[in-house]
């Protein structure tokens, strides 16, 4: 069966008399147990905040969507990052991180990590095989992002992975972009897939939730100790809204999808437009490679402006009426951001231009079309 069809069935009570469709939500801190000797057992969860049935459901949806043997979750995708870093790292490791990398995931890098003693490197996004020349003695994590979330560059994933297992060090990849829809890292050889669930999964801009799945049990059970020593919860209503939003999220992504790639279509032949950043276009850099190892798009794509002032730029944005100002994506509503102050990249070349982002949602694209349509002439 396909995905979209098992994950209507998955995670769900076995039909009987008047029995709920949906999984119900247990609400606890303390667990209670009938004998005292099975309060310390170490195959049975001892307090609420190990997860519940509900988490356990959503944890295999995740598994089969990414092809994988482990998952665990996090408050936040930010935080499902982190924690997939933290859990292969210690003091006086080395980092290799794309360039291109999700702001606060290189913030993290430059503060946190360093306090850590762990060191980072930044390297090129497209440097593929490459990338075995930057491996240190003491290098134990690659961290992957494709495509950047802002810049929307992707790596040569098998390449990669295998530099990295020919000396022994974890990949980890923030997949979020993808959703795991259209890109399933854990079968080009990534070790760890990080999703930001708020996004697609939650899919209506109310809930925070991070996923991270493992291509095995061992590295699986690093993760889930790093989680549980950090303190990581996520609370039952959480998981039932991201496990909710799973039932419908290949319908939704695949609209969003569709206007995405739409919009990147008509923009490219805009006068307005210096270059739009959407790895499915022929134009992009990277195409061949997503046409390789992707299976479809995504709601978001970047745009870089031909040259004018940042006044024009946000007099622009200001004028969408259908195109919310406000991060994130994976919703029911559009958004657009403004993505020259993010930009803090080391390695990668500059755009000639202002960059913007867009994030389709879940209006009709010629609507979309339209409000872009009237708001152009602000550019100018």
């Amino acid at each position: 069966m396909k995905d979209e069809t098992k994950f209507i069935h998955m995670g769900r009570p076995k039909a009987g008399l008047g029995t709920p469709v949906n999984r119900e939500i247990t609400r606890a801190s303390t667990l209670l147990f009938e004998k005292a000797e099975d309060l310390y057992r170490a195959d049975v969860r001892g307090y609420g905040r190990h997860g519940s049935a509900v988490h356990d459901d959503l944890a295999k949806i995740f598994i089969e969507l990414e092809r994988g043997a482990a998952c665990e979750f996090a408050p936040s995708g930010l935080a499902a990052c982190t924690l997939a870093i933290m859990a292969c790292v210690k003091s006086g490791d080395h980092v290799l991180m794309t360039d291109n990398s999700y702001g606060p995931v290189r913030y993290f890098a430059d503060t946190f990590l360093k306090q850590m003693g762990v060191t980072t490197t930044r390297f090129d996004p497209r440097i593929g095989a490459g990338i075995s020349d930057l491996i240190q003695d003491n290098t134990t994590l690659i961290w992957l992002e494709a495509p950047g979330s802002l810049t929307f560059e992707l790596h040569d994933l098998p390449a990669i992975a295998k530099a990295a297992k020919a000396k022994g060090v974890i990949t980890a990849i923030d997949n979020t972009w993808s959703g795991g829809i259209t890109l399933k890292p854990l079968t080009h050889g990534i070790d760890i897939s990080v999703h930001a669930a708020t996004k697609y999964f939650g899919g209506h801009s109310d809930v925070l939730f991070g996923a991270g799945i493992c291509a095995n049990e061992k590295l699986g059970k690093r993760v889930t100790a790093s989680r549980k020593q950090i303190g990581h919860h996520t609370s039952p209503d959480d998981a039932y809204q991201i496990l909710r939003g799973a039932r419908s999220v290949y319908m939704r992504f695949a609209h969003a999808e569709a206007s995405a790639l739409s919009l990147a279509t008509w923009l490219e032949g805009r006068d307005e437009v210096l270059e739009v950043l959407h790895p499915a276009l022929t134009s992009h850099p990277d195409h061949d490679i997503w046409a390789r190892d992707f299976t479809g798009g995504a709601c978001l794509f970047g745009v870089v402006l031909k040259p004018v002032s940042e006044a024009k730029v946000l007099a622009f944005i200001n004028a969408l009426k259908l195109f919310g100002i406000g991060y994130s994506y994976g919703g029911f509503e559009s958004l657009c951001i403004q993505c020259d102050p993010q930009l803090n990249r080391k390695v990668s070349a500059k755009f000639d231009g202002p960059l913007i982002r867009f994030a389709c949602g879940l209006e009709d694209a010629g609507d979309l079309k339209a409000d872009i349509e009237q708001a152009l002439p602000r550019l100018k």
